[in-house]
């Protein structure tokens, strides 16, 4: 313990931090986030120099992909974990949410023949024919890839967003009914059963049978967070402790599962 995290250099932008870019340049004025010497952060992980995680990015290849319907400000909070699902899954789109207008990219992804929208909401605010609870499995019959659609915001956000989306109504929404209660610290949410975007998508990773990245990216959350708290009460991040042992423990799981599986040729 006491030892300053490892530094890399910046990873090429991803949607998120495109999304972030494109957002400051509309900026009337300029967003200041607060912590580090004079707000300063690091633009590939949004934490204060002295606690970045670039060099522990994971990546881990998936079937599955993302995409973020992202509220207004959502993209320039240190704490938003939209971010670490970018990082850990590659197939990750990011889109900003406008009740007037929709980003053309956005509507010829949900037209693209290669995926399978799902819309993740809570069931019981839906027409019982939308909700599905599980997703079709990769032999099914259109053969398509599951693409998680996932309301990055507030939750009375959320649910307006989730209302004034028309474009969203043809697809089924996956209902999750995790027993676990949300571990996340970095915002505080009224009711337990509110989780923050990263564990909704390590949810829906598990229902797609992708468990490695589910669990990589559960472990890269606690770094996350252990790193952001650490950075806040201005205490070393402890590069041994159960945050990073958790995510080491994930990445050689990970590893393994690769080693074992087939080859094709």
């Amino acid at each position: 313990m006491g030892e300053s995290a490892p530094t890399a250099a910046p990873a090429a932008p991803h949607a998120v931090a495109r999304l972030r870019a494109e957002r400051l340049a509309r900026s009337a004025k300029p967003f200041l986030a607060r912590g580090g010497p004079k707000g300063e952060r690091c633009a590939g992980c949004r934490l204060v120099p002295s606690h970045c995680i670039c060099a522990l990015r994971p990546q881990v290849p998936t079937r599955a992909g993302m995409c973020l319907l992202m509220a207004d400000i959502e993209p320039l909070k240190p704490s938003n974990t939209g971010w670490l699902i970018a990082d850990v899954v590659a197939d990750t789109f990011a889109f900003g949410w406008a009740r007037t207008e929709v980003h053309p990219g956005l509507l010829a992804l949900l037209a693209d023949p290669e995926w399978q929208p799902y819309v993740v909401f809570p069931g019981e605010f839906v027409p019982p024919e939308r909700v599905v609870t599980q997703v079709a499995p990769e032999d099914a019959p259109n053969g398509k890839r599951p693409l998680f659609i996932l309301l990055d915001a507030t939750w009375p956000e959320a649910r307006k967003m989730f209302r004034k989306s028309p474009y969203l109504d043809r697809f089924p929404v996956l209902s999750l009914a995790p027993e676990q209660v949300s571990r996340y610290r970095l915002r505080r949410s009224r009711r337990d059963d509110h989780f923050c975007t990263s564990e909704v998508a390590s949810l829906c990773l598990e229902l797609a049978g992708e468990g490695a990245a589910a669990r990589v990216l559960d472990a890269y959350l606690d770094v996350f967070t252990h790193h952001y708290l650490q950075a806040k009460h201005q205490l070393p991040p402890d590069l041994e402790g159960a945050a990073h042992a958790h995510l080491r423990a994930a990445m050689a799981q990970d590893g393994r599962n690769h080693a074992s599986a087939p080859t094709s040729g």
